[in-house]
C-alpha cells in the first residue's frame, strides 16, 4: 500500500465512522470497517511516521492516566434557569422583554439531553484540549478520552480558536448492552444512562472510554470569533464541522410555538435515542444576548424547559428529624424505595409539620412522590382511600432529637435553641466566624470541623479561651498559623454589640433586626420585653418570641460570651430627614466603591439595607452586573436606582 492510497482509505474510513456515529447511518458493514480499519492499522504499525493526523485508528484509547489534571475553560460554562410551566415560560420571555424588543424575538427549541457536559477546544483546525464542566470555571483534562469518541471530529474546517460544548450521552440501546455485559461479568449494572457517560467520560483507562460509545451532542459555542448574527446560524456552521445535529431543532416565535415544539419533543422522547430530560429555549439574536447578559448563574437568555416530573407510589415507614444549622427540625419521609428515572428513592422531603397536616399523612399511607429535575424527591399527594388501619399519625416532636432540649414551636417553624446541640455546633461556629459576623479570618469550615472533631472546641465561647498548646501538634498548624488564628480571635473584642448578636444565628433576627434591637436597648437587650420589642418598627410578634426563647435558652452563654468580648454599645443617633431614612433597601452588583461602603453610608442616614428583595423593599440600589435581586426587584414593582442616581438624590 503506498502512502496516497493509504491517505485515501484513512478518509474513506473518517467517512464510514461518521455516517455510523453521527448521522446514524451506516454506509458499509461491519465486517466492511473491520477489514479496512486493520488494513490501516498494520500500515501505520509498519510505517508509524507516516500516520494520518486523524485516523479513526487512534480512537481506540489504551492509555492509563494516574488522575485528571485541572483545566480552566476559556470563558465560563454557564448553568440554565429551570422553568417548568407556562407561566414561569411567560415571566422568563416577559423579564428579557424588559431589555430586547419582544417583537423582534426568536427562539431556538431543541432537546434537552440528559448526560455530562463537555467543552471541546480547537485551534489551528485541531482538537486542542476537552475539559469536563467541573465549577464552571475549572474542570478536569479529558482529552485522551474524548480523543476515542467517534462523534466528536480530531480535526476540523476551521482554524480560529474556538471551545464548542455540548452533552456527552449513551444511546440507550447502548447503555442496555453495557448493562448486560456488566451483569454478565459480575459487575452491578448502571442506575441510568446519564450516571455511565459521567462515568466513561472519567475513565483513567481510556481504552474503557472507548468501548463504550459515548455520543456527543453540541449545545453551544464559548470563546470564538464567528461573525454570525444569529445562534441558530453559528450552531449550524458548528454541525457543517461534523458534528450530529439535534433530532429537532426549531425557531419560535410566540409562546405557543414554543409549547407546540415542547409536546411534540415529549410525544417523541421515548423514539428518540438518547435520554432527554427538557428542551433548551434560547434567544436566537446574538446581539440581544449580549445587551440581556448574565446573572449571578445563568444567561438570560436561555432556560431550561424541563419535562414533567416522574412520579410513582410507594409508601411511608417512618419520619427522620433533621437538625439545620439554626436548630430548625425539618421532617423527612422515608420511604420504601422506589426506582424512578434511573435512580432508587428512599427519602422525601416534608418541608416542615404543616405540609404534614395540609397532606393529612400518616406513617405507612400509600403516596405519590415525585423527582423532578434536580429537586428534591417529594410527596404530593396521600391515597387516603387506601388506608387500611394500620395508619399511625404523626406527632410534631416537643424535645430535640439530638440534646433533648425543649424546642421552640411557633405557627411552622421547630427549632433547637440550645447552641450546644451536636447538630449545631460546627455551623454555628461556622456561622458565628464569617465575614459579616465575627469576621475570624482563618477560621473556615475545615478548621471548625477539625477542632470540633478534636474536642478543642465545643460551642463560640471556646474560641476564647484556645491556647497555643491547644492547637500546637493539630494537622497544618504552623506556629504562624496558630498565631494568626488566636489574633484574630482576639481582635473581636470590643466587637459591636449588633454584630455579636447577629453572630449568634438567632432564627428571624438578621443583621438588620440585631442593629435595631441593639440600638434601642444596648447592654439591657438580654431584659427586654416582648413589649418593648413589638413596639419597634418592622419588629413583630415572631421575631419578638424567637429573641426571647433564644434569651431563655442560652442566657448563660450569652452573659458569658457579652462578659469575654465587652463589646461595643452604639448610641443612637437623631438623624436628619433625608430620603432614604427608615427606608429599607437591597444592594447588589459591583459599585465604585466596596458594597459595604455604601451600606454604611445609608445606615448612616437612617436606612435599613437588607440583604433580600421583598414587598417591603423601597429600593433597590444596583451597579455592574446586577443579578437575580435585580430580577426580582423588577418583577415585584420595586424601585431600583442605579448608584449614580442615588448619589444624585443625596447631592439634592
Amino acid at each position: 500500500m503506498t502512502q496516497i492510497q493509504y491517505n485515501e482509505k484513512v478518509e474513506l474510513l473518517i467517512s464510514w465512522s461518521k455516517a455510523y456515529y453521527v448521522d446514524d447511518n451506516p454506509i458499509a458493514t461491519d465486517e466492511e470497517y473491520d477489514i479496512l480499519n486493520r488494513e490501516i492499522l498494520a500500515y501505520e504499525k509498519e510505517y508509524p511516521k507516516h500516520t494520518h493526523p486523524n485516523t479513526p485508528t487512534q480512537r481506540v484509547g489504551g492509555l492509563v492516566l494516574e488522575g485528571f489534571e485541572k483545566a480552566k475553560h476559556l470563558s465560563r460554562m454557564w448553568s440554565q434557569e429551570d422553568i417548568f410551566n407556562t407561566g414561569e415560560l411567560e415571566d422568563w420571555i416577559k423579564r428579557a422583554s424588559k431589555v430586547v424588543d419582544r417583537h423582534t424575538m426568536s427562539f431556538v427549541c431543541e432537546p434537552k439531553f440528559d448526560g455530562a457536559s463537555l467543552n471541546i477546544i480547537y485551534e489551528n483546525g485541531v482538537l486542542k484540549q476537552a475539559i469536563t464542566r467541573g465549577d464552571g470555571s475549572i474542570g478536569e483534562d479529558v482529552t485522551q478520552n474524548v480523543k476515542t469518541i467517534h462523534s466528536i471530529p480530531l480535526s476540523i474546517d476551521y482554524n480560529e480558536l474556538i471551545e464548542i460544548r455540548g452533552e456527552i450521552v449513551i444511546k440507550k440501546d447502548d447503555f442496555e448492552k453495557i448493562n448486560q455485559q456488566r451483569l454478565q461479568d459480575g459487575e452491578p449494572p448502571f442506575a441510568n444512562p446519564r450516571n455511565a457517560a459521567a462515568g466513561s467520560l472519567r475513565q483513567l483507562d481510556s481504552a474503557i472510554t472507548a468501548k463504550r460509545k459515548l455520543f456527543f451532542n453540541v449545545w453551544g459555542i464559548g470563546e470564538n470569533t464567528l461573525e454570525f448574527e444569529k445562534s441558530s446560524e453559528a450552531i449550524s456552521f458548528i454541525h457543517s464541522l461534523g458534528f450530529a445535529k439535534p433530532p429537532i431543532q426549531t425557531l419560535c416565535k410566540t409562546v405557543e410555538e414554543i409549547e407546540a415544539v415542547y409536546h411534540e419533543i415529549i410525544a417523541k422522547r421515548e423514539s428518540i435515542s438518547m435520554g432527554l430530560d427538557g428542551m433548551v429555549i434560547k434567544i436566537d439574536d446574538l446581539s440581544a444576548q449580549s445587551d440581556l447578559g448574565y446573572t449571578v448563574k445563568f444567561p438570560r437568555w436561555s432556560c431550561a424547559y424541563k419535562f414533567p416530573a416522574v412520579e410513582k407510589t410507594t409508601k411511608v415507614l417512618s419520619i427522620a428529624l433533621q437538625v439545620g444549622r439554626t436548630g430548625a427540625i425539618t421532617p423527612v419521609a422515608n420511604v420504601e424505595p422506589t426506582l424512578i428515572d434511573g435512580s432508587t428513592v428512599a427519602r422525601a422531603t416534608l418541608h416542615n409539620f404543616d405540609e404534614i397536616k395540609r397532606l393529612d399523612l400518616k406513617l405507612n399511607d400509600e403516596v405519590i412522590i415525585i423527582k423532578s429535575g434536580d429537586i428534591i424527591p417529594k410527596i404530593t399527594k396521600v391515597f387516603t382511600d387506601r388506608r387500611d388501619g394500620t395508619q399511625i399519625d404523626i406527632t410534631p416532636p416537643t424535645n430535640c432529637p439530638e440534646c433533648n432540649s425543649e424546642l421552640l414551636v411557633e405557627d411552622i417553624l421547630i427549632k433547637c435553641q440550645n447552641l450546644d446541640c451536636p447538630s449545631r455546633v460546627v455551623n454555628s461556629i461556622i456561622y458565628f466566624a464569617s465575614k459579616n459576623c465575627m469576621n475570624i479570618d482563618g477560621l473556615g469550615i475545615k478548621i471548625v470541623e477539625l477542632l470540633v472533631n478534636k474536642k478543642k472546641i465545643k460551642d463560640v465561647l471556646d474560641l476564647y479561651s484556645l491556647k497555643y498548646e491547644d492547637l500546637e501538634g493539630l494537622e497544618s498548624f504552623k506556629e504562624k498559623k496558630i498565631n494568626n488564628l488566636l489574633n484574630a480571635i482576639a481582635n473581636t473584642k470590643k466587637t459591636e454589640l449588633h454584630r455579636v448578636v447577629n453572630a449568634l444565628g438567632i432564627e428571624h433576627i438578621g443583621e438588620v433586626a440585631s442593629k435595631q434591637i441593639c440600638l434601642e436597648f444596648g447592654a439591657d437587650i438580654l431584659n427586654v420585653t416582648s413589649e418593648q420589642l413589638e413596639a419597634l418598627d418592622g419588629i413583630g410578634e415572631q421575631m419578638a418570641n424567637s429573641l426571647l426563647e433564644f434569651i431563655r435558652v442560652n442566657r448563660a452563654l450569652m452573659e458569658k460570651l457579652f462578659e469575654i468580648i465587652q463589646p461595643t454599645i452604639e448610641k443612637k443617633v437623631e438623624i436628619d430627614e433625608n430620603p432614604f431614612k427608615d427606608k429599607t433597601i437591597v444592594l447588589t452588583g459591583t459599585m465604585s466603591v466596596s458594597r459595604g461602603i455604601v451600606k454604611k453610608e445609608l445606615e448612616s442616614l437612617g436606612a435599613k439595607v437588607s440583604g433580600s428583595v421583598s414587598k417591603k423593599t423601597n429600593y433597590l440600589i444596583y451597579g455592574e452586573d446586577a443579578g437575580s435581586k435585580y430580577d426580582k426587584a423588577v418583577s415585584l414593582e420595586v424601585k431600583t436606582l442605579t448608584e449614580d442616581e442615588m448619589r444624585k438624590i443625596l447631592g439634592e
